[in-house]
């Protein structure tokens, strides 16, 4: 055996004797809380049997109530809080109000609409699979057809329903005698929704398909605004906002779905496009040749294996062939709910759950991918969470900023060291004027570490400069910026981000940050959002254990930028352009740099699996006052007028209709007008 596989197996066997030890180290540390843990109930278990604590229940009960409406009026900011909580859910109110039926197109506006000529001839043919319709949702299905203020359309109605509906298929043909757009056929046998859909394809004689359910109901002008997206903007595929009603008015609305624009780690993991999809037939026959066309000569739409998320499956199978994928943020599409609903309740159809997974599965082994997990989150069955497999063990170089602050700095790398899993890391602190002797004497200590370094920078605080500086030490396949106050939660959080930025695709990676009581500091940032209109953090103080906006903090998802405090990006990527902008000497830095990195058609993603605390602003201090405060304007200034079409145009992944004046997801005052 030669000198040099001699020391690969010694280096193999070091290597391998401290992972042992890690494991045996976690493996200690989680015996030990076990321990507590147990400790900890049979102590409560005691106290409960105690005669006396069982007397008192009566009394406990009082006290609890008093404590529980004390501390909500203090969660909700005091009675102040409260008020203006109150206020926030009359602006809601009104808002849901005017997405219904007041947002129909009056006489003088729907003449306009139908009397608009296009620079484009579209026909859409829109598919109704039927089976054992009720009348009335059948009347008011095609009756939001029929009312269509753009009026080149043909309705393909294919009926499965029973020898017990006949009634639904005399109902139908009375609709063809009256109206020629409207095409019937009724069905041999049931084919289920899938084969029932493709027979409606086989009906279609349109250049544009559309996608609607036999209960639901579309808003008048929906074909109008998708012409629009057509004609303006060549799309091939198109959606829109959605909600969800009740009984006989889509007034009675339950949930409204404000969606952000194509987002495809969004679709991976949640199905949120849905309604009301409308494609190109051309789309179509694309996707058609690539998979191959059906026995009967015919593209396949959907697919029956994936009966119950077929939609789910179709959608993420033509909008990665799409070229111009286009959402329309306006809710236009009414999604009605009763009994035996996937709208009511996704129980009532539980195969759908195991359908998305299969989805959601070959779509992600035709892109490339291999030895994934999809697993259901706590927000819904549907949401997942995808585990990317890690193929390359690349070293990620942790870049910490840090002026004193000691105690700030030695629990950021005390967390680092104690509670990553992943092993092939180093970390370099970027020194930077600090003062405290007791400071250096950590550093001393750190020279213990073969993976840390620290590296000096002299002059002035400049945020960017200081990291540029150290990232020019970075040996490293992957710069991971780091507050030096933060604290490590998540224990293979390094394998959470880089799973995703180890993507061809993809730019930063950004991780889920709570303040110390376990609110939220860091979920994504959105462009425009705050006072200053620059942009501000979603979903901002929100309790840990909220689901978030139909469910968004429960999955990981495209986002315009991600903070700095804890962000991964490829080293190549950091110098194709040109690390953080020196201009932006504190504020508004990571947020510049993810623009530059989307800019350039990478996806820049945030992750709700890797946690950390972040004690903001102990470090250098609030920007509220004084000279911060003018600094912080002026790089406000400076980023408004680089990116002030992109903020006014509205950031993609955050809808229209939302505030910017709050991070909660609260609807505007006003919906859009017609």
């Amino acid at each position: 055996m030669s000198e040099s596989e001699n020391k690969d197996i010694e280096y193999y066997k070091k290597a391998l004797e401290e992972e042992r030890y890690k494991n045996v180290l976690l493996s200690s540390k989680l015996a030990g809380a076990v321990a507590e843990v147990n400790a900890k109930e049979a102590q409560i278990k005691r106290i409960k049997n105690n005669p006396m604590w069982k007397a008192s229940k009566p009394l406990r009960s009082c006290m609890h109530f008093v404590i529980r409406q004390k501390d909500r009026i203090k969660n909700q900011g005091g009675l102040k809080g409260m008020a203006r909580k109150l206020s926030s859910k009359k602006v809601e109110l009104r808002a849901r109000k005017q997405h219904g039926t007041l947002s129909f197109p009056n006489e003088e506006q729907a003449k306009k609409q139908s009397e608009r000529v296009f620079d484009k001839d579209v026909t859409f043919s829109i598919l109704v699979p039927l089976y054992n319709t009720p009348l009335n949702f059948l009347d008011d299905m095609i009756k939001s057809v029929i009312n269509q203020t753009y009026q080149k359309w043909e309705l393909c109605l294919a009926d499965g329903s029973d020898d017990k509906h006949s009634e639904v298929g005399a109902r139908c043909q009375e609709y063809v005698s009256q109206d020629s757009r409207i095409k019937y056929m009724k069905l041999e046998k049931n084919l289920g929704i899938s084969g029932n859909t493709n027979e409606c394809v086989k009906m279609a004689t349109g250049n544009y398909i559309a996608l609607f359910d036999h209960d639901d109901v579309i808003h008048p002008s929906v074909l109008y605004y998708y012409m629009e997206a057509i004609c303006d903007k060549d799309a091939d595929y198109i959606y829109c906002d959605e909600c969800t009603f009740h009984g006989n008015s889509i007034d009675n609305m339950i949930t409204l779905h404000f969606k952000p624009d194509y987002s495809p780690d969004n679709l991976i993991a949640n199905n949120y496009i849905c309604h009301f999809s409308v494609f190109s037939r051309e789309l179509l026959m694309r996707m058609a040749a690539a998979e191959g066309i059906g026995p009967d000569g015919d593209p396949i739409l959907f697919r029956s294996q994936f009966d119950g998320s077929q939609d789910h499956d179709m959608i993420l199978r033509l909008t990665s062939m799409a070229n111009h994928v286009v959402h329309i943020p306006r809710l236009l599409y009414y999604w009605r709910s009763h009994k035996g609903s996937v709208a009511a309740d996704i129980n009532a159809k539980s195969y759908a759950i195991d359908a998305a997974k299969g989805a959601v599965a070959d779509h992600l082994r035709r892109i490339g991918y291999n030895h994934f997990e999809i697993e259901s989150t706590r927000a819904f069955e549907t949401i997942f969470r995808i585990k990317y497999p890690i193929i390359k063990d690349e070293k990620i170089s942790i870049i910490i900023a840090n002026k004193d602050h000691i105690d700030d700095l030695k629990r950021c790398i005390t967390s680092i060291l104690e509670m990553s899993t992943y092993s092939n890391y180093e970390i370099i602190i970027a020194e930077n004027n600090s003062t405290d002797p007791k400071t250096f004497a950590y550093y001393k200590q750190l020279e213990n570490y073969d993976n840390i370094k620290v590296v000096t920078y002299k002059d002035k605080f400049n945020y960017s400069k200081v990291n540029n500086f150290a990232a020019s030490f970075a040996t490293g396949e992957y710069i991971l910026l780091l507050n030096n106050d933060t604290q490590v939660i998540t224990v293979n959080w390094m394998e959470e981000l880089l799973m995703y930025a180890a993507r061809k695709d993809v730019g930063a990676v950004g991780a889920k940050l709570y303040y110390p009581d376990y609110t939220i500091q860091h979920a994504g940032i959105v462009l425009g959002l705050g006072a200053h209109r620059t942009a501000g953090h979603s979903h901002y103080k929100v309790n840990k254990e909220n689901l978030g906006y139909m469910g968004r903090l429960c999955y990981a998802q495209d986002v315009s930028a991600v903070t700095g405090a804890c962000l991964l990006v490829k080293k190549s990527l950091w110098d194709e352009v040109g690390g953080l902008d020196e201009e932006f000497a504190v504020a508004l830095n990571d947020v510049d740099f993810c623009l530059k990195l989307r800019q350039k058609g990478y996806w820049n993603i945030w992750t709700p699996f890797a946690e950390l605390f972040h004690f903001e602003s102990n470090s250098r201090g609030s920007d509220l006052d004084g000279e911060s405060a003018k600094r912080y304007q002026a790089e406000c200034d400076k980023f408004r007028e680089r990116y002030g079409k992109i903020i006014d145009d509205g950031d993609p992944f955050y809808n229209v209709n939302f505030s910017l004046d709050r991070s909660d997801y609260t609807l505007k005052d006003n919906a859009i007008k017609i």
